[in-house]
C-alpha cells in the first residue's frame, strides 16, 4: 500500500491556504473611526488618545483650507507621516478639498493622485480609502476611484454601513460630530453596528478652532471612546473593514 504521506502534506497546505484566504471572524459591534481634513488636533490629541486606547481610524488628509500656511490649526507632512508609523490608516481627501461633483474627470483626478504623490514622497502607503469632500459624490468619481483601485470610499448619511448592500466606494457614516451632538446620539449610532452592520464614526478635530461648526470638545470626545471601550467594541480603520467582512462587488 502506498504512503499517505504525501497526501496528508497536501492537505494540511490546503487547510493553511484557505486559512490564510479566510476572512477574519467578525466581531458582534465593530465601529470605525474616521477623522476629516487634516486638523493639528488629530496629532497632538487624539492619536496619542486612540493609541492609549488601543483603537484603530483612517485620518482622511487634504491640503486644503489654508493646510499650507497655517501649522497652528493643520498637520505638517511629517505628523501625517508619524500616524501612519503608530498604525493609523492614511486616506485620501483630495488635494483642494473640491466637491467632486462639481469637478471635470481630469481635476478630480489630479487632486487625487497628488494626495497619493504626497503620501509616496513621506513613505505612506497609497492609500485605499478616500472621503468625499461635503459628502458630496458623484458616478464619474466612483468610477475613477474603482479604476484606481480605493476599497473604500465615506459619503454622508446617518446609518450604519451594511457590507451586504451598500457599494463600499458610496459607504454611510452612521454618526457626524458636531458641538451639538450628545453622548445619548453617539450611543444610538453604535447600537447600529450589529447582525453584520458597521457603525462608521465621522469627526472632525478635536477640538476643530477653525471650523467651530464641525468642532468636538475634547472632554466630549474622550466619553465617546470610553463608551466603545466599555461598550467592548472592535475599534478599526476603515480599511480593516476588509478583514472582517464580504464587500459586496459592483
Amino acid at each position: 500500500m502506498k504512503s499517505l504521506f504525501p497526501f496528508t502534506l497536501l492537505c494540511i497546505a490546503m487547510v493553511l491556504v484557505w486559512r490564510t484566504q479566510a476572512v477574519e471572524p467578525s466581531p458582534e459591534r465593530i465601529v470605525v473611526l474616521t477623522f476629516d481634513d487634516s486638523v493639528a488636533s488629530h496629532a497632538t490629541f487624539v492619536g496619542p488618545l486612540l493609541k492609549k486606547q488601543g483603537f484603530g481610524a483612517t485620518f482622511f488628509i487634504t491640503e486644503g483650507f489654508e493646510f499650507l500656511v497655517d501649522k497652528e490649526h493643520y498637520m505638517t507632512w511629517e505628523q501625517i507621516q508619524a500616524l501612519n508609523a503608530d498604525g493609523f490608516e492614511i486616506g485620501n481627501h483630495t488635494r483642494r478639498h473640491a466637491g467632486v461633483a462639481k469637478q471635470k474627470p481630469e481635476q478630480l483626478a489630479a487632486d487625487v493622485e497628488y494626495i497619493e504623490q504626497q503620501c509616496l514622497k513621506f513613505g505612506i502607503p497609497k492609500p485605499v480609502s478616500f472621503c468625499y469632500p461635503g459628502y458630496q459624490t458623484s458616478e464619474p468619481a466612483v468610477k475613477l476611484l474603482r479604476e484606481r483601485g480605493y476599497q473604500f470610499a465615506r459619503a454622508g448619511g446617518a446609518q450604519a454601513y451594511d457590507p451586504s448592500k451598500d457599494d463600499p466606494l458610496v459607504l454611510p457614516q452612521a454618526f457626524d460630530g458636531k458641538p451639538d451632538s450628545t453622548l445619548e446620539q453617539f450611543k444610538a449610532a453604535v447600537a447600529q453596528a450589529k447582525d453584520g452592520r458597521i457603525a462608521v464614526m465621522t469627526f472632525h478635530g478635536v477640538p476643530d478652532i477653525k471650523h467651530p461648526w464641525v468642532n468636538t470638545e475634547p472632554a466630549k470626545f474622550e466619553s465617546y471612546m470610553q463608551h466603545l471601550k466599555d461598550e467592548g467594541c472592535t475599534v478599526i480603520a476603515l480599511r480593516d473593514v476588509a478583514k472582517h467582512v464580504k464587500l459586496r462587488q459592483p
